[in-house]
């Protein structure tokens, strides 16, 4: 026993032998190679520093807000590129560069982002992809100049005395004249068979949406917003819309209680409406309602476009003051007009009320004493709290359902996709401003802009 461990003893130490014979040939050669290896790198390094130009990055600044984009700079050198992006906005935007296959997440109000497009040598486009952005101005270029041409700040600074008079001149233009009005009643012809039947084309069209900016709407009869249709309880309607756009689409009916068949949402309840093609949506009116119809398909390119209208079924004039009770102040209960106001915030169309922008913002009057009753549609992609200055507003219903007790409120926050009913009775003589009051969506450097109108009262 003592003899073979003595064996195997001897054994292991001529292994450990040759192990460390053998460690030290491959650490020889290890060493050898990274001495050959580190004198090539030298004079790799030694070669690029000889070669190469040094490759310049450029951090520049840009703000994003409702509806731009403003770099500063707007020209930089070739070379790399960081953009750090701020959204002054009320709204989520990005920023996006589609020819790069860059982009920001979407940024919050308020918020910050960084974009680095790598490096660039040509002009790159840049665009907020947020659905209806773009088609409402969030589109710029960064151009690529000489190396030590970088561009003044973008950013113009007006005098306080500048502002003044820019501001007097936008208010002075209220009500600015502009090509087209929405929302003219649509009066329905008297079917053999008893139904009331309303007829609507939908197209493109060139629509002004201020003096001298006019834009491709889409359009039911000519006019953004739609015609309003108003119905009775009771009655048989029949909308046979007519597709002239470019590409297909449907109509939703939204708030109206109808047949399944008649939802206007394609796939699924019918086909979509081909160019050139004709449907006809068919339904009893069995409920009071204040509705709004719609585009459903691509809805949200079509919708922002223009193609939206109101749709009322039932005596709202005198419902609304019913629903005031004892809570209105009007004096004889009875209201002298009906409003209806469609809120707007993308597509080509933008920040409007009825499609147009202040200045070219229809203005209301009422004498004192005299009610209206002003259904808000949300047909936009955002909030839009709506303020009158005077009178406060008593609202009475919410997406057409009267409210059990109505309330006194002077901006009401109206959602996309809702309606709201508020009955407006005048007190005080005087010009009242009337608007959003996001106030990049009423206002700017410039003067009252976008959503803002006002209500006369004598």
């Amino acid at each position: 026993m003592w003899r073979t461990v003595m064996y195997m003893s001897d054994a292991t130490s001529r292994n450990d032998k040759s192990g460390t014979l053998l460690l030290s040939m491959m650490l020889a050669v290890t060493a050898a190679v990274v001495l050959v290896l580190g004198a090539l790198g030298v004079v790799a390094v030694a070669k690029g520093d000889a070669t190469s130009t040094q490759i310049l990055t450029t951090t520049i600044h840009a703000t994003v807000s409702e509806f731009k984009i403003v770099f500063d700079p707007a020209t930089v050198p070739a070379g790399n590129v960081v953009i750090d992006v701020h959204n002054i906005g009320s709204v989520e935007h990005n920023l996006v560069a589609k020819s790069l296959g860059k982009k920001t997440s979407n940024i919050l109000s308020m918020g910050s982002a960084k974009l680095d497009l790598g490096k660039i040598d040509s002009a790159v486009e840049l665009i907020c992809d947020i659905p209806g952005h773009v088609e409402s101005g969030m589109k710029t270029t960064l151009n690529i100049g000489a190396a030590n041409s970088v561009d003044a700040p973008t950013t113009e600074v007006m005098t306080p005395a500048q502002m003044d008079k820019a501001m007097e001149e936008v208010a002075l233009k209220f009500p600015e004249k502009t090509k087209g009005i929405g929302n003219q009643e649509l009066a329905p012809t008297i079917g053999a068979d008893g139904v009331k039947e309303f007829a609507l084309t939908a197209s493109i069209i060139d629509w002004e949406v201020e003096a001298g900016v006019v834009v491709k709407g889409w359009a039911y009869n000519g006019q953004i917003p739609g015609p309003i249709m108003h119905a009775n309880v009771g009655d048989k309607i029949r909308i046979v819309l007519k597709n002239e756009l470019t590409e297909s689409t449907s109509l939703h009916l939204h708030g109206i209680r109808v047949p399944n068949a008649m939802d206007g949402v394609d796939p699924y309840t019918q086909k979509a409406i081909l160019t050139g093609e004709t449907f006809l949506y068919e339904f009893t009116a069995i409920e009071p309602a204040v509705g709004m119809y719609h585009s459903h398909h691509n809805a949200q390119v079509q919708v922002p476009n223009g193609l939206a209208g109101a749709l009322i079924i039932g005596d709202w004039k005198t419902m609304a003051m019913q629903a005031a009770g004892t809570k209105g102040i009007d004096t004889d209960g009875k209201a002298e007009q009906e409003v209806m106001m469609v809120l707007n915030d993308a597509g080509t169309i933008g920040l409007t009320l009825n499609g147009k922008s202040f200045p070219a913002t229809s203005p209301y009057s009422l004498k004192v004493g005299e009610t209206m009753v002003v259904h808000y549609f949300n047909e936009g992609l955002m909030t839009h709290p709506m303020h009158m200055h005077q009178p406060s507003g008593l609202v009475v219903a919410r997406d057409g359902a009267v409210l059990d007790a109505p309330y006194f409120a002077d901006t009401i926050n109206v959602a996309p996709g809702e309606r709201w009913t508020v009955v407006y009775t005048a007190q005080d003589p005087g010009v009242w401003a009337w608007h959003c009051h996001i106030l990049t969506h009423a206002e700017t450097p410039m003067g009252m802009k976008y959503m803002v109108t006002a209500l006369i009262v004598k």
